[in-house]
């Protein structure tokens, strides 16, 4: 079997690398992918928003399925564009992508099946927005309500942020605004919960803690992320049944009644309170940088898991994992998450040796006439496993040390919960 990967980043490369182990897999194309899936697979540069050139692509190269990996084109609904056709999509439908292309959906779902979650409120202009803002409690949470690559979410701890927040949602900072989301403030820990589905059955996929926040002690602006760990050290088999039943099962049901079913990844994004859950939101696929976390992890073979997903047959997979603890470090650009330079050379990795265990992820890169060159604003992921938190962030540490980027920086404290205990 061809696959197809859809995406450029940290997360498609990570999962190029771990398809390319697959016993049942052939060929790997990444579209457009990058410098480091240009090493271990084929490299299609196109524009992953124009359906129908991936599909003339698909049948040019004889893919048989796509694995996506931004959020983007499933909730523009990729899914539905090839419904029709032999070609299978591993990735949720365009109404079930609706759990991340609009946290408005997902808080009315919460609402009408009981899933714990933030009380809420809904504004439709910034007039109506703002004056509620004068009588909140804070620290308080605006959400802009579509997507933002993870960068729409503003903890304000004052009613001058929470007004500023509101007026750069509705002035159109993470695209045409017709809503924003209020929400309370829950005091607590953060957890990604990971599940696979095939449209009738689910299993769980891991857990990790991502480090959202750009600077040193959860400081800063949100950005895509700046690292994270896995497992996460919250997780526990009471909590667990919790999420299943308080929240995951309740949301596939409400997935249903719309007439919709759901396939693929579903990331859910918790706040934890005194060992209960609360869903803070979705992501209809895996997350960046968790999915570089967690994916060195898997014991079983990954194509496989996905071929069966697709063949609505995943009941017949038992996912195995490594006892070992994974920590990732993500190498930024100097200036992100907001303006920073591109085309810059990165030296230093060509002849970069690393060990059984360790993985150097590319993100933002290009291979241009023999040399990596940096082009986004996180360029790319250090994960090591071993059996320790405190020796996977000692050895990341080590491997950043010796590429020494002089152009970009990196969170020096990722995973500081659990390796500084």
């Amino acid at each position: 079997m061809n696959i197809g990967i859809i995406g450029s980043g940290g997360r498609e490369h990570a999962l190029c690398l771990k398809l390319k182990q697959s016993n049942f897999i052939n060929k790997i194309y990444c579209l457009p992918g990058n410098a480091g899936t240009a090493l271990i697979a084929e490299n299609i540069e196109i524009d992953i928003d124009n359906f129908d050139e991936i599909k003339k692509k698909c049948t040019e190269k004889n893919i048989n399925l796509l694995v996506i990996g931004p959020e983007k084109q499933l909730v523009n609904g990729i899914k539905d564009f090839f419904k029709e056709t032999d070609i299978k999509v591993f990735g949720p439908s365009k109404i079930a992508s609706q759990l991340e292309g609009s946290k408005i959906f997902t808080k009315k779902l919460c609402k009408k099946f009981k899933i714990p979650t933030s009380k809420f409120e809904i504004f439709e202009t910034q007039d109506t927005a703002l004056k509620y803002l004068d009588k909140s409690n804070y620290p308080i949470v605006i959400k802009a309500d579509g997507l933002a690559s993870g960068k729409g979410v503003y903890i304000c701890k004052t009613k001058n942020d929470s007004k500023k927040a509101v007026i750069e949602i509705f002035n159109g900072k993470f695209g045409k605004a017709k809503s924003v989301l209020v929400e309370e403030f829950l005091k607590g820990e953060e957890m990604s919960y990971f599940i696979i589905c095939d449209g009738i059955k689910y299993k769980s996929f891991q857990t990790a803690q991502d480090h959202k926040r750009v600077g040193e002690g959860d400081t800063g602006p949100n950005t895509g992320g700046m690292g994270a760990y896995s497992p996460s050290r919250l997780n526990n088999k009471i909590l667990e049944e919790k999420i299943k039943k308080k929240i995951i099962e309740p949301t596939l049901q409400g997935l249903k009644e719309l007439n919709t079913e759901y396939l693929g990844f579903l990331y859910v994004g918790l706040m934890i309170v005194k060992n209960e859950p609360y869903l803070i939101e979705y992501n209809v696929r895996m997350g960046d940088p968790e999915c570089q976390t967690i994916l060195p992890l898997l014991k079983t073979d990954f194509g496989q898991i996905v071929i069966s997903c697709c063949n609505r047959d995943l009941n017949s997979q038992k996912i195995e994992w490594l006892d070992k603890k994974s920590l990732c470090i993500v190498l930024c650009s100097n200036g992100y998450p907001d303006n920073y330079k591109k085309n810059i050379i990165l030296e230093n990795i060509s002849n970069l040796e690393i060990q059984k265990g360790q993985y150097v992820i590319h993100a933002g890169t290009k291979y241009i006439n023999n040399n990596f060159y940096a082009f986004g604003g996180r360029v790319l992921n250090i994960v090591v496993t071993s059996d320790s938190f405190k020796k996977s962030k000692k050895e990341a540490l080590e491997i950043l040390n010796k590429i020494n980027w002089k152009d970009g920086f990196y969170r020096k404290d990722i995973g500081y919960k659990v390796t500084e205990l």
